[in-house]
This record gives structure tokens, C-alpha cells and sequence, in this order.
């Protein structure tokens, strides 16, 4: 929603700007389908030199994610911690033994089926599946099992931002585009130096096109896109980071209901649910 909000606020204002002060706009039309055909394929060819074909994948998710906005939510926060109490309850009340029948087979599992939402996203359940299983084998020092969950967040965190940076090189490199597509004009004007000003002013301003494409689309489009995607990516980064608290805790020897606030208290503020309504959750739930 904001995407579309900030397109008709750079649009109406830069060209409603330019038409309010006197400018012509069928010069930039006329221009526009030149200029933006070498420009936009100038950009995009040189985007498909430098990533790979999953990189570019991922990025055309990414300009989706963008509008989406973050896929976590606050309710989706509270269903974590509801989830994570769950999984801490059987594991106090019941062994690790017990945990094995929805560790090893997690979409079968009747705790992680009340979690549809969660259960779709394959790293969360993999970092809570892969944590205890190395319970299970004795890897139970708090110290160790918070360095390999932040390692394993490290590295998902930096894939996930690859589609942002490539994004972003792109637009870094729009304004120079932009200049070649006007020296082309530029050249294309000088072939036709024997015509009388009013020609050669609209072939020059048709050029001037180029340059003002390449810096309009850099700054106020696609840099956007890109700073919005990271910050979309490091808001739903907090989501494992809740994760990796919980079971910190759990594996520290403390209650389901001590871990599960420890956790609470490392969602963003935005987003984190009050300890009421945490409570009112946990009691809502069926027995273990």
C-alpha cells in the first residue's frame, strides 16, 4: 500500500511540479518510449549480467514482498509464542523423548498444525526442529546452542538481503545509464545540425529525457524499493530471533511460561503482544 501511495506522490508532484511551472510534456512523451526502452533495457541486461538466474528470481519476489509488506504480523508473533509454549510444555512435562514425534515430522504434528502460517515458513521450522534434535543429543549448553542458532540466523539473514543489494546496484547504476542514452541523443542531434532551432531544441530536449529517466528511476524508484525490502527483511529477521530466545531459555532449565515472556520481550514493540493477552493464549490452549 505504501508502494503505491509513494509512486502517486513522486509522480503528481515532479510532473505536476513541471507542468505547473510551464513545461511541455509531449516532448517527454514523445522521448519517453526511446529513452526508457534504453534505459530500462540497459538496466535490466546488465541486472541479468551480474546475478545469477535465482538472485533475479528472488528479486522479482522481493518487488512483490514490497507491496505485500512484512510477512509477519503481530498476531503471527503471538502465534509463536503460543507455538513455542506448546513444544516447551511437552518437553518439561515429558522428556525430549516425547518431542520426537513432532520434531521428526512436523507437518503431522498436531502442535504445529494450529500453526498453519508458521508451518509454510521452512527456516522457522527447521530452526526449531534442528534445536531440538541437538537437545536430544546432549547439545543442551546454553552458551553453544545461542552461537549456533545466531549462526544459522546469520547466514539466512545474509542470503535474504542478496535480492535487496542487487537491487540496489541497479539503481546505482541508472544515472550513468541515463547519460549514455542522452549522448546517443546528443549524437543523434549533431547528425542533424542543419535544421533550424526549433528542431534542434526538441531533439535536445527529447535527449535531456535520457539523463532526467536514469536519475528519476534510480532515486525516486528503484533505491526506494530496495531500502524498503531490507527493511521488510530485518523486521521479519526479528521473528527467528524470538525463536532463538525461547529456546535459550528452554535449554537453560526455565519454565514454558518464563521462556515464552523472555521471548515476548524480544519482539518489536510494534508488534509485541501485551502479557495478557499472552496469558489469556496460553490458557486458551488444549491440555498437553
Amino acid at each position: 500500500m505504501t508502494l503505491i501511495l509513494g509512486i502517486l506522490i513522486v509522480f503528481g508532484l515532479v510532473f505536476g511540479g513541471f507542468m505547473l511551472s510551464g513545461g511541455k510534456m509531449d516532448i517527454v512523451i514523445h522521448a519517453l518510449p526511446y529513452e526508457g526502452m534504453m534505459i530500462g533495457g540497459g538496466a535490466i541486461g546488465a541486472f541479468v549480467i551480474a546475478n545469477s538466474f535465482g538472485v533475479a528470481k528472488q528479486s522479482a519476489k522481493g518487488i512483490i514482498r514490497v507491496i505485500k509488506g512484512p510477512q509477519w504480523k503481530a498476531q503471527d508473533y503471538n502465534d509463536l509464542l503460543s507455538l513455542m509454549y506448546e513444544l516447551a510444555r511437552v518437553y518439561r512435562q515429558k522428556g525430549i523423548v516425547a518431542m520426537d514425534p513432532h520434531v521428526e515430522d512436523p507437518h503431522s504434528s498436531e502442535i504445529f498444525q494450529r500453526y498453519p502460517k508458521i508451518l509454510k515458513d521452512h527456516f522457522a521450522i527447521d530452526l526449531i526442529t534442528d534445536s531440538f534434535r541437538m537437545v536430544s543429543m546432549q547439545f543442551d549448553d546454553r552458551y553453544q546452542m545461542e552461537d549456533l542458532i545466531n549462526r544459522k540466523i546469520k547466514k539466512h539473514h545474509h542470503e535474504s538481503l542478496v535480492p535487496a543489494s542487487a537491487i540496489q546496484t541497479m539503481s546505482d547504476g541508472l544515472p550513468a545509464i541515463g547519460i549514455v542514452a542522452a549522448v546517443l541523443g546528443v549524437i543523434k542531434t549533431m547528425s542533424s545540425i542543419d535544421q533550424p532551432p526549433e528542431v534542434l531544441g526538441k531533439m535536445i530536449g527529447g535527449a535531456l529525457v535520457g539523463t532526467f529517466l536514469g536519475v528519476f528511476l534510480a532515486y525516486c524508484m528503484v533505491a526506494p524499493i530496495a531500502g524498503r525490502l531490507k527493511q521488510i527483511e530485518e523486521e521479519d529477521g526479528a521473528f527467528y530471533a524470538v525463536i532463538r530466545e525461547v529456546i535459550v531459555a528452554i535449554v537453560s532449565g526455565h519454565p514454558p511460561s518464563v521462556a515464552v515472556e523472555i521471548g515476548r520481550g524480544n519482539i518489536p514493540t510494534v508488534k509485541q503482544p501485551d502479557f495478557s493477552t499472552v496469558e489469556e493464549a496460553q490458557r486458551a490452549l488444549p491440555a498437553a
